[in-house]
């Protein structure tokens, strides 16, 4: 549903994209994740037709962001990491205007500013000032902003910033629901637990460029390299030490639990058996997955390797 193929975005001599491609498929939904500068809400602009390319080419549902900007605009929701909201108008009001806006039908745009309303809560504060409300539930109008004419296609911008963590949760809700509905999603976060918990893929951005993607799992075989074990003990670490030498690579060794990574998992039954013939008494041996914090981090150190 969005497809992107070697764009570049230059800024006067500052280059902001330099040959990004990606593709978001159906009920796919991608984190885009990279510091701050690297490129990801100018990526945004221009999959939304908001900016255009300095060279290479996007399709929204097979539209050219180029060429067909408005039918593009039309089929996309954004939330920016700034939304402005019109601070006077009471929510209500905002979010028929911008429905009317997208020529939503008056019926159904009633129907679906209420059910959205309802799903996150707003409640009474529909009917306020915009200016009047707290920053979590102007978020949240801002989001149904973005849903109001069921987009196929969503780009979403710290989705849950200023929420409390319920509001947050509800909004991670909805968002791993939308995979139901066939939309395209992608999210830009720097909430790695957040892009862990929703994302089906993850492509980092780096100086301008596309430094690592692929699902969650994939990116961290490749950048963490052979899984930890944590095994968990009575006895003496010394004795737990000189068992394990030079059979694996000793991570951590605590008062009561070793991390070790091994090349090959088939080994642990035979490591298990030395430590109880060395009078350790093993209590449980368990894999540790790497955070994506730490994938991520190795990625941006080395910035990937493609």
């Amino acid at each position: 549903m969005v497809e992107a193929f070697a764009l570049t975005k230059c800024f006067s001599d500052f280059w902001a994209l330099q040959g990004i491609s990606l593709k978001v498929s159906p009920g796919e939904i991608l984190a885009l994740l990279g510091p701050n500068g690297a490129g990801k809400t100018t990526t945004i602009r221009i999959l939304a037709a908001v900016l255009r390319p300095t060279s290479g080419r996007a399709t929204v549902c097979g539209y050219d962001v180029l060429t067909d900007g408005p039918a593009v605009r039309s089929l996309v929701g954004v939330l920016t990491e700034f939304p402005g909201l019109y601070d006077r108008m009471s929510a209500r009001s905002y979010l028929e205007f911008f429905g009317q806006l997208h020529r939503v039908p008056g019926p159904v745009l009633r129907r679906r500013v209420s059910e959205l309303i309802d799903y996150f809560g707003l409640g009474e504060a529909v009917d306020r000032r915009l200016g009047t409300l707290s920053k979590g539930m102007r978020q949240k109008v801002a989001l149904i902003r973005a849903l109001i004419h069921d987009p196929k296609v969503l780009f979403l911008d710290e989705p849950t910033s200023a929420m409390d963590p319920a509001g947050a949760r509800q909004v991670r809700d909805f968002i791993a629901g939308l995979r139901r509905s066939d939309r395209a999603t992608i999210i830009c976060t720097h909430n790695l637990a957040e892009a862990e918990l929703l994302a089906d893929r993850i492509a980092v951005i780096a100086r301008g460029r596309i430094v690592a993607d692929g699902k969650p799992g994939e990116l961290k075989r490749l950048f963490a390299g052979p899984p930890v074990f944590e095994l968990r003990f009575t006895g003496s670490p010394d004795a737990a030490r000189e068992a394990l030498d030079g059979r694996v690579r000793v991570v951590d060794l605590g008062p009561n639990y070793v991390r070790y990574q091994v090349d090959d998992p088939g080994r642990n039954p035979g490591l298990v058996e030395r430590l109880v013939g060395a009078g350790v008494g093993v209590l449980s041996l368990a894999e540790v997955s790497p955070s994506l914090e730490d994938v991520y981090l190795r990625i941006l150190g080395g910035e990937g390797t493609s």
